[in-house]
């Protein structure tokens, strides 16, 4: 079997370190863990191929499509692939969660996230799973195109580095234990940083 683990955000260097690619850096600190093979080019995204020890196969996903039209590379690795929709995993920044908070969910709406909006779009369904990983809103007044795209600050970096350690913890559950086990660890109070 193969598992399709998917960051959302935008290519190009003016975006690293923003708010909005989160499940890019994800992505890039499971592949320095995993020490996997430099990143290609397939179906409008960079991909890399990882073996776990059971032998089963993950492809990690980062869409080159820019962040609303991520479901046209999600659609084309999912047929490519073959995947049933349980194993496919999508991470992304969320502003309805306070930073430092997580949300796994299996089956949801996009709830506003246009990256989301456009793989349930393509897909033709919701049935797959999210981790979503809380930026919180912005300040009173400010926009929330500018917040989104904003580079963390070094007080929020900090964070970051434990919204990612959390994030693989999440990811390894994902893929050891399987779904059900993922939601009921990363959604119980126990698991949130904040």
């Amino acid at each position: 079997m193969t598992k399709l683990l998917v960051g959302l955000g935008n290519p190009g260097r003016k975006y690293t370190n923003t708010r909005h690619n989160l499940g890019f850096i994800i992505i890039d600190a499971l592949a320095n863990l995993w020490r996997v093979s430099p990143f290609r080019s397939k179906f409008k995204g960079e991909y890399a191929e990882h073996y776990l020890d059971c032998g089963e196969k993950v492809v990690l996903l980062k869409p080159q499509t820019f962040m609303n039209l991520s479901g046209e590379s999600v659609q084309a690795w999912v047929n490519f692939l073959k995947i049933n929709k349980s194993d496919l995993l999508v991470i992304h920044d969320e502003l309805d969660l306070p930073f430092g908070r997580f949300k796994a969910q299996y089956s949801a709406g996009a709830a506003g996230n246009r990256g989301i909006q456009s793989i349930i779009q393509h897909l033709g369904h919701k049935e797959f799973c999210r981790l979503r990983l809380g930026i919180g809103r912005p300040p009173q007044g400010y926009d929330v195109s500018s917040y989104v795209l904003a580079k963390f600050s070094l007080e929020e970096e900090e964070i970051v580095e434990k919204i990612t350690e959390k994030s693989i913890e999440a990811i390894d559950c994902y893929f050891k234990k399987g779904v059900d086990s993922m939601l009921q660890m990363v959604n119980s109070a126990a698991f949130q940083l904040l």
